[in-house]
């Protein structure tokens, strides 16, 4: 049997090599409070693309200086942000790799010094700050804020952009009913909680006609909190509006302990990927070459997002194609060492 992870895949004109995707992860190493990019971030990537990953996702990138997690998070709220994202872009596509980044805001879970912004007034826990409720000026600042870094992410030279509406963060607060408790437009039925993340869609799509993804938490993991089939009723509404393709994760609104497993998260992917008739990613402990091909094989997802097993292994591709007893193209400078 020829193996799917190792296929190309094609998604909106974009073809991928493999469907092996490094999936966003935070590094926090911006060095100066600036957002910007510097040789760790230039090692990182472009080494899982000599690995030969087919398509990497920059960590968390933070529309805002309020929407970062944290005083290093990278940022494209700027202008100055566009030449370090060029050059990171040229760096991994000479490899034959593609390159997407996730925007970002991370709402009441940012921890940097003044006011954080969040649908409602409700601290993630005890020992966080208590956010400001968004007022609609701010709400309509904040899509302007994610439609400019689309536009720089487009002139730095990107080949996909993910919204990440996940993990508790700015998008996911007003998608679950836990954290927005507003009255007004935005708030109360599924149709307005879903609306920033409508109007930022909207946005985006005004200045980006390459690929588009979203990454959501399809659970909350409270019986008050958002579920699968939520996400399935939302996902219409993404594709309706031009989304390509759903990174399907799960947790980070509340701090309650998710109990993790390999693939916990796959049957949300193949929920959503059938329901809404839509291209999904999974993620999630999904370690070995087997366990992602037949992920792939069962049509239970189209992309397979590896976090951590990258970090261990940027050579993973070859790991898989070892196992699964297939051929995958080496750098040529490798040629000698990679059979």
């Amino acid at each position: 049997m020829t193996s799917k992870l190792l296929s190309s895949y094609t998604i909106k004109g974009l073809t991928l090599k493999n469907r092996i995707v490094m999936a966003p992860m935070c590094m926090y190493s911006s060095e100066h409070d600036d957002g910007l990019l510097n040789d760790f971030h230039m090692i990182h990537y472009a080494s899982r693309a000599i690995g030969q990953v087919g398509l990497i996702i920059v960590e968390a990138t933070a529309i805002s200086p309020e929407g970062r997690i944290s005083h290093r998070d990278l940022g494209i709220w700027d202008d100055a942000h566009v030449e370090g994202f060029t050059k990171l872009t040229n760096l991994v596509k000479e490899h034959g790799c593609k390159i997407g980044i996730q925007l970002a805001h991370a709402g009441r879970k940012a921890t940097v010094t003044g006011d954080i912004l969040a649908p409602s007034p409700l601290a993630f826990d005890e020992n966080s700050k208590t956010p400001k409720e968004m007022t609609k000026d701010d709400i309509l600042a904040t899509v302007e804020a994610f439609k400019r870094g689309a536009e720089r992410a487009s002139r730095a030279g990107f080949d996909v952009i993910e919204i990440h509406a996940a993990h508790g963060y700015l998008i996911h607060e007003f998608l679950s009913p836990i954290t927005n408790q507003r009255s007004d437009e935005y708030g109360g039925s599924i149709e307005n909680r879903y609306r920033l993340l409508r109007d930022v869609i909207e946005a985006i799509k005004e200045v980006w006609d390459g690929p588009l993804l979203v990454r959501v938490s399809a659970s909350d993991y409270h019986e008050e909190g958002l579920t699968p089939d939520d996400f399935v009723t939302m996902g219409r509404w993404m594709k309706d509006k031009g989304v390509d393709l759903i990174d399907v994760s799960s947790g980070g609104l509340i701090p309650k302990g998710v109990r993790s497993y390999p693939g916990y998260q796959v049957p949300f992917s193949e929920k959503i990927k059938h329901g809404v008739d839509i291209a999904t990613g999974a993620v999630g402990l999904i370690t070995t070459p087997l366990h992602a091909e037949e992920i792939l094989q069962n049509e239970r997802a189209d992309l397979i997002f590896l976090g951590r097993e990258l970090l261990r292994d940027p050579y993973w591709p070859r790991t898989a194609a070892k196992e699964l007893r297939e051929k995958i193209d080496a750098p040529k400078q490798y040629e000698r060492g990679w059979l």
